[in-house]
């Protein structure tokens, strides 16, 4: 009987053992498992997504929107990115009244970083970043004063002085020409520059400047253009976005008409030799003058991930920093009048010549 008794509760005993050594088990393994999972988590770098709101040019303007989508995609690219939420995207504004709907409609996608493009997109950025103090933003060509947003300007009128170089020398009329946009600040910047370079090379140069008051009226730059063109002006530089087409489109036509005419057009903001294509032996676009809106994007959203976000500060580019200059003419500017430019383009880098943002008058 006592043996018995003490098998029963010797078996009793090993059971319990049995239960505790399981159940032991079994809380050991669960904060390995956890660790393994957070371990798993922290190697694996969150991704830091970046989006913009174009302007009324639309992102394949040829020019200003399209440049800041290259550095959004190159960004998107560099970092393994794919287009959409969590990745890289735009929104494209057919009115300014779109403008604060798509910054809004970011945000709500959860973007890291929103660009707004251009100057007429100033209002909304402002509004929309002071309801959103916690959200980070940058602004392209204007100026909002909030310690959320990082304002990104131009030295335009420094390039476009090279495209009056240019323009001036390249001339046989001894007339040329300035459309642009919107009359606004960075225009006026355009504008400035064209008339002091082509007058720095020839005093007594003719210039015909006209705005079209839209961004997106490729028949209003035609149409200026046409006027121009008509009443001898021979080089035509424009800074007018997608209204710039227009002016290519008469170019080009009248180079179909006369291949022996001299009509040429100086791009803006990205490279246009492709928009001044007649054929494959004939173009006319003179140059282009380049804004490293693409750069700013890509360097501005590097700094951000990297949590180095520039907010409440301005960025400024301009021939010192490489944020404007003249592209590649692919041979349609002589060596001794490219030489000229390079001699002005080194001047006013070393800040020997100090350009200005308006027209004098």
């Amino acid at each position: 009987m006592k043996k018995r008794k003490f098998g029963l509760v010797l078996s009793s005993v090993l059971a319990a053992s049995a239960i505790l050594g399981a159940c032991g088990t079994k809380d050991e393994e669960k904060p390995a498992k956890e660790n393994e999972s957070s371990s798993g988590e922290s190697n694996k770098e969150k991704a830091f997504s970046v989006a913009m709101v174009t302007d009324v040019g639309g992102v394949d303007d040829k020019s200003f929107n399209q440049s800041a989508w290259e550095g959004v995609q190159t960004y998107g690219k560099e970092h393994s990115l794919e287009k959409g939420d969590g990745g890289f995207d735009y929104l494209q504004s057919k009115t300014d009244a779109d403008y604060e709907t798509n910054l809004n409609n970011l945000l709500r996608r959860d973007f890291d970083l929103v660009y707004g493009i251009g100057f007429m997109m100033a209002d909304a950025v402002d509004a929309v970043a002071s309801e959103n103090p916690e959200k980070h933003f940058a602004l392209i060509d204007a100026e909002v004063k909030a310690d959320n947003v990082v304002n990104v300007l131009f030295k335009e009128q420094e390039g476009a002085f090279l495209a009056g170089v240019a323009a001036a020398k390249m001339s046989k009329s001894g007339k040329i020409g300035f459309v642009g946009g919107v009359d606004i600040p960075v225009i006026n910047r355009f504008e400035a520059g064209f008339f002091e370079g082509a007058k720095a090379v020839n005093p007594d140069i003719e210039i015909q400047s006209k705005y079209t008051g839209a961004f997106d009226k490729a028949d209003l730059g035609k149409i200026t253009a046409n006027s121009m063109y008509s009443s001898g002006v021979d080089v035509i530089f424009h800074a007018a976005g997608a209204t710039g087409n227009g002016v290519f489109s008469e170019a080009k036509e009248r180079k179909k008409k006369d291949p022996k005419a001299n009509v040429w057009v100086i791009g803006v903001d990205a490279d246009q030799y492709e928009e001044g294509k007649v054929d494959d032996k004939t173009n006319v676009t003179l140059t282009s003058m380049l804004k490293g809106v693409n750069k700013a994007v890509i360097d501005i959203s590097n700094k951000a991930k990297n949590g180095e976000f520039p907010g409440g500060k301005t960025l400024t580019y301009g021939l010192a920093e490489d944020g404007v200059k003249l592209a590649d003419s692919r041979g349609s500017i002589p060596e001794d009048v490219q030489k000229v430019i390079d001699e002005y383009k080194e001047k006013i880098a070393k800040g020997e010549i100090k350009v200005p943002e308006k027209v004098k008058k």
